[in-house]
């Protein structure tokens, strides 16, 4: 499926072919994340680290921007109710 980018990881590392293909389904399942999945799971983590609310919607929100495929800008309401329902 990705023949390109799995003969340029297998020249440029040390990796296997097989290696390459499972490191390139693992980074495409990771970015699969839907943003509302993402918001939850990192509100989580993040609550699990011991930072409140305000802590977490500014730090999601900051870095949604940086997702593979960016979604559109969440504003704290959104972002809380993507979370709480």
């Amino acid at each position: 499926m990705h023949d390109e980018l799995v003969d340029h990881l297998t020249r440029s590392t040390p990796l296997s072919r097989g290696e390459a293909l499972r490191v390139i389904q693992d980074v495409l399942a990771y970015f699969d994340e839907t943003a509302g999945d993402y918001v939850r799971r990192r509100h989580r983590e993040l609550q699990a680290e011991g930072l409140v609310n305000a802590e977490i919607f500014d730090r999601i929100a900051a870095d949604l921007k940086y997702r593979a495929v960016a979604p559109p800008e969440f504003t704290l309401r959104q972002l809380r109710r993507l979370v709480y329902g």
